[in-house]
């Protein structure tokens, strides 16, 4: 079979109503951070994600073709750790270790993560193992990972953070974001 066209757009599941949807991809939770990959849908053909910037697409979303069609976007099945018990003081937890989590009524979901589940089941959780499509609460901001807390001056997310340069002994880590080329901050 030949490839789709290109596909150089996302479209978001809120904005796609009534477009036809002509395939499918099923993709895990990092290999929905994407700017620029070959992907295989379902129907088996190939197609080339070739996005302006990296974007962190969601289940529901589609990619949207040169030609104007959709491909939709699943959320693949991935091993998760489902966490139940005093929800507030175990959320605030996950969070503070900046730790991607989906948020339900009556429990909370992590990527599976011995050293995280330790932590839980310490707090009094009750954390058992699952295999399920992981969908984690997006950024504060708008769609996508939280990708650290953000100043207005135009931090670039990549894999880590050293420092925000707010003075020279705050180093914080922040998962997908790198400041270096951030000027240090002038002496007082």
């Amino acid at each position: 079979m030949a490839d789709y066209p290109n596909a150089m757009a996302l479209v978001r599941a809120a904005e796609r109503a009534g477009r036809a949807v002509v395939d499918q991809v099923v993709l895990g939770y990092e290999d929905r951070f994407l700017r620029r990959k070959r992907l295989m849908t379902e129907g088996g053909q190939g197609v080339l994600v070739n996005l302006a910037e990296t974007v962190s697409a969601e289940a529901g979303d589609a990619f949207e073709l040169l030609d104007g069609r959709l491909i939709l976007i699943e959320a693949a099945a991935e091993p998760v750790l489902e966490v139940r018990g005093d929800l507030p003081r175990l959320a605030w937890h996950i969070g503070n270790r900046h730790t991607p989590c989906e948020i339900a009524t009556d429990h909370l979901v992590i990527r599976d993560d011995h050293v995280l589940k330790a932590m839980l089941l310490q707090l009094g959780a009750q954390v058992t193992h699952a295999m399920a499509p992981f969908r984690p609460e997006g950024g504060a901001y708008g769609h996508g990972r939280t990708m650290g807390h953000d100043h207005g001056h135009g931090h670039v997310p990549h894999v880590f953070s050293l420092s925000h340069g707010h003075g020279p002994l705050n180093v914080q880590t922040h998962a997908f974001r790198r400041v270096e080329d951030e000027p240090e901050p002038a002496e007082e």
